[in-house]
């Protein structure tokens, strides 16, 4: 339980999708760590396929290279100056795109000034989704 808890950072659809896929990759019970080990990939697969990607898909090329910069940074919070930074942008210029994903939930602000995923995991998400530096040109 552990595993799974650090895994999907307490997320409680997270923590339902692992339950699920190790229960799936268990071959009795108790489930095993093992299992838990099977099942994060196969989790992280069904993640990205519906969670991650229906989010995704909603998004402008701009919000995604917005997005694929703070990835770039980590999981967050991150200032608003370090993703502009990684943009090669100045911060006002990045304002109205900050503001439409706080707008369609796709991040929030913890404090003035600083930008963070709303739902766990999504940087690795952005990386696996747009790996490389093709996102900066």
């Amino acid at each position: 339980m552990d595993r799974i808890l650090e895994q999907t950072q307490g997320y409680p659809y997270f923590l339902q999708e692992w339950g699920k896929h190790a229960w799936d990759a268990a071959t009795a019970s108790p489930i095993t760590l093992r299992d838990v080990k099977i099942a994060a990939q196969s989790a992280v697969v069904a993640l990205d396929e519906s969670f991650f990607r229906v989010r995704f898909d909603r998004l402008t090329p701009v919000e995604k290279r917005y997005l694929r910069a703070m990835a770039e940074l980590g999981p967050g919070p991150h200032r608003s100056g370090d993703i502009a930074e990684q943009l090669r942008r100045e911060v006002t210029a990045l304002g109205p795109t900050r503001n439409q994903l706080i707008a369609k939930g796709m991040i929030w602000s913890p404090s003035h000034g600083d930008t963070a995923f709303t739902v766990p995991l999504f940087d690795e998400f952005m990386r696996r989704i747009m790996p490389g530096d093709e996102w900066r040109t």
